[in-house]
C-alpha cells in the first residue's frame, strides 16, 4: 500500500510538472520520494496504515502545490548563462562582434578546452570499472563493487551536469535519483542494470574523450591561428623577424599588408567564438538527452 500511495503521489507530480524542464521534473520527483519515505521511516508508522501516509503525504504539499512551487523558485533559480547577454536585434556586425560581450561563449569556450581533461577522466574511469566489473560480477564478494561503480556512473553524470549547467547554461539536475535504503546488493544492482539511464551515463563517459579529443583540437588550433595573424606585426616591427618560412627562404608579410593579417587574425577569433557558443548549445542538449531521466 505505501508504494502504491507513493507511486501515485509521483505519478501525479510529473503529470502537474509535465511541461516543465526534464531536470526540474527530475528534481521536483527525487526531493519528494525522499521526504516522503524519509517521514515514512522516521515516524515508524505501519506501511498498511493508510491514514498515516496520507497523513505525511499532506503535510508535505498536494501535487499541484509542490509543483507550482518549483515552478515559482525555478524563474529566480535558471542557470546563470541561460539567456545571452546580447540583444539579436542589432544590426549584422554589432551581433557578429557583440559575442565578445556574451557569457555564453566565452562559458562554451572553456567547456571545450577543459573538455579533454574530463574525457580522460571520464574515459579512464570507465574503462578500469568496466574491466573490473565484469569478472567481479561472477563472484557473489565482487557484487559490491559493481554496484559502487554503478552509482559512480550516477555520480560523474551528476558532477558533468553540473560543469555543463554552469558553463553551457543549460539547466541540469541539481538532485540524484532516489534510491531506496533498504534494497538488497543484489536488488539494487538489478534496479541499475535495467535503467537506461545507466548505460547512456557509461556511453556518455566513454564517448566524452572523442568529444574531448575534437573540442580541444579545433579550438586550440584556431586559437593559435588567430594570435599568429594578429601578432605578425609585433614580430615584424618590433624584433624584425620573417614570419613567412618557405622551404629555405624566409620572408616578411608587406607593410601594406600587416593591417590585414590583423583583420583576418581577429575574424577568425570572433568567428571561434561563434562556433563554441553553437557548439555548447549542441553538446548541452546532447548532455540532458544522455544524462537527464524522464
Amino acid at each position: 500500500m505505501t508504494n502504491k500511495m507513493i507511486d501515485q503521489y509521483l505519478s501525479q507530480l510529473r503529470a502537474e510538472l509535465s511541461s516543465s524542464d526534464k531536470a526540474i521534473i527530475q528534481d521536483a520527483l527525487a526531493d519528494a520520494e525522499e521526504h516522503l519515505r524519509t517521514a515514512l521511516e522516521s515516524e515508524s508508522q505501519d506501511p498498511a496504515d493508510e491514514e498515516a501516509i496520507q497523513n505525511i503525504i499532506e503535510s508535505y504539499g498536494t501535487p499541484e502545490e509542490i509543483a507550482d512551487a518549483y515552478k515559482a523558485v525555478e524563474i529566480y533559480a535558471r542557470p546563470t548563462l541561460a539567456t545571452s547577454m546580447v540583444h539579436q536585434n542589432g544590426n549584422v556586425m554589432a551581433r557578429f562582434f557583440g559575442v565578445y560581450a556574451d557569457p555564453r561563449a566565452w562559458g562554451a569556450l572553456l567547456y571545450m578546452l577543459i573538455s579533454l581533461l574530463t574525457g580522460v577522466i571520464y574515459f579512464t574511469w570507465a574503462v578500469t570499472g568496466i574491466s573490473l566489473a565484469i569478472p567481479f560480477a561472477l563472484f557473489i564478494f565482487g557484487l559490491p563493487f559493481v554496484v559502487l561503480f554503478d552509482l559512480s556512473i550516477k555520480g560523474i553524470g551528476l558532477l558533468e551536469g553540473r560543469i555543463v549547467e554552469a558553463l553551457l547554461g543549460v539547466r541540469m539536475p541539481r538532485r540524484s535519483v532516489f534510491w531506496k535504503k533498504d534494497l538488497s546488493w543484489m536488488q539494487r544492482l538489478k534496479l541499475q542494470l535495467l535503467d537506461k539511464y545507466t548505460w547512456l551515463g557509461l556511453l556518455y563517459m566513454l564517448l566524452q574523450l572523442v568529444f574531448g579529443v575534437l573540442y580541444f583540437t579545433v579550438f586550440v588550433t584556431l586559437i593559435a591561428i588567430s594570435l599568429a595573424f594578429m601578432a605578425i606585426p609585433i614580430v615584424q616591427l618590433v624584433f624584425e623577424y620573417p614570419t613567412i618560412q618557405i622551404a629555405s627562404g624566409q620572408y616578411f608579410v608587406p607593410y601594406t599588408l600587416l593591417p590585414v593579417a590583423v583583420l583576418l587574425g581577429f575574424m577568425l577569433l570572433t568567428s571561434s567564438l561563434h562556433l563554441a557558443r553553437q557548439l555548447g548549445k549542441l553538446h548541452g542538449r546532447y548532455a540532458k538527452f544522455m544524462l537527464v531521466g524522464e
